[in-house]
């Protein structure tokens, strides 16, 4: 009797330890909801970011967890049905990333996880670079400037100007490329002062680019090609100048001095020297150097002075350009 008395008890009270199990699991657990609190995924470095993670329905109490990457970062106990509040400080490139958070009641013996969240971190832009291919340009000329930025979280938008006026409406990049204009230079006016501005909206903190300026060219620049072509012909004349000098022209220089100097030496004169009855003397002056000259003497016959001249005996005598007579040097035969 005693025995069934204390089955009796110990069923009645495992009946009501059942009993109240399944009265507080009557309301299912439901997933939870992860949700950054900013209201954004976009995060910077050194920002502190609250994630809220929270069970609309469900049996209190109820343990959240916050995971990344499937390890566990915090975790917090709530006697109710409110959501846990998880706070985080972006450090590093390794604090954005995947994370999910986990609710459970130990009662029950239920885990529900939430969907994923990815963090995205954004990085303020760099100072961006303005160049252009033409440094120099004249009126009349289309020149291209380019800016580009090479850090920062896309997209990026640039703006151009022109002594601190804009020039043209900004430009959105959505890659990592170099934005891109071009510029007519119509007057002196144009070739001011150029700059670029970067701008991905952070922290709202654009940079500017460093200033560049446009160089006029000189018109007669256009003339340079033509004075070294004219130059280098010159320059080959000259030379060629100079060659012929000792090839032709001194060659043919003395070619004619020497011919001058032999007409002037090789000139012979002839004079009546002595006349008789019967005979005609002629005297022949034919010099052969500048300090000497040759006398021939022909005698010939009046009768038939022609004829004979030719066939007439011939002396010579030396005669001295300074008065001095030599003897002959051909005897009579």
């Amino acid at each position: 009797m005693v025995l069934f008395t204390l089955l009796l008890f110990s069923y009645s009270q495992i009946s009501q330890q059942i009993w109240n199990a399944t009265a507080d699991c009557r309301e299912i657990l439901s997933n939870p909801v992860l949700t950054p609190l900013q209201g954004t995924l976009e995060v910077v470095m050194s920002q502190n970011v609250s994630l809220s993670c929270h069970s609309d329905s469900g049996s209190p109490p109820v343990r959240y967890t916050l995971f990344k990457h499937r390890q566990k970062v915090s975790a917090l106990n709530r006697t109710d049905l409110t959501a846990a509040l998880f706070n985080l400080t972006i450090n590093s490139a390794s604090d954005v990333g995947e994370y999910k958070c986990k609710a459970e009641n130990e009662i029950c013996n239920v885990e529900k996880y939430s969907r994923s969240l990815n963090f995205t971190l954004k990085e303020p832009v760099s100072k961006p670079m303005l160049s252009s291919p033409d440094s120099h340009a004249k009126n009349g000329q289309n020149v291209t400037l380019s800016c580009l930025s090479e850090e920062g979280s896309l997209p990026i938008t640039y703006t151009f100007f022109k002594d601190g006026q804009s020039i043209q409406p900004p430009v959105r990049m959505q890659k990592r490329e170099a934005a891109v204009i071009s510029v007519l230079i119509k007057s002196s006016s144009d070739f001011g002062m150029y700059k670029c501005k970067a701008d991905n909206h952070i922290h709202n903190k654009p940079k500017y680019s460093n200033s560049f300026n446009f160089t006029l060219t000189e018109e007669s620049s256009s003339s340079q090609p033509l004075i070294i072509s004219l130059g280098l012909i010159l320059l080959l004349l000259a030379i060629g100048f100079a060659l012929a000098i000792p090839f032709f022209i001194i060659p043919s220089y003395k070619a004619k001095k020497f011919t001058s100097t032999k007409s002037s030496i090789g000139h012979t004169s002839t004079e009546k020297v002595e006349e008789s009855e019967d005979y005609v003397t002629y005297a022949e002056i034919e010099p052969v150097q500048p300090e000497e000259e040759y006398v021939n003497f022909s005698v010939i016959g009046r009768g038939d002075e022609q004829e004979n001249r030719a066939c007439a005996t011939v002396y010579s005598k030396v005669l001295l350009r300074d008065g001095a007579q030599a003897g002959p040097l051909h005897s009579p035969e």
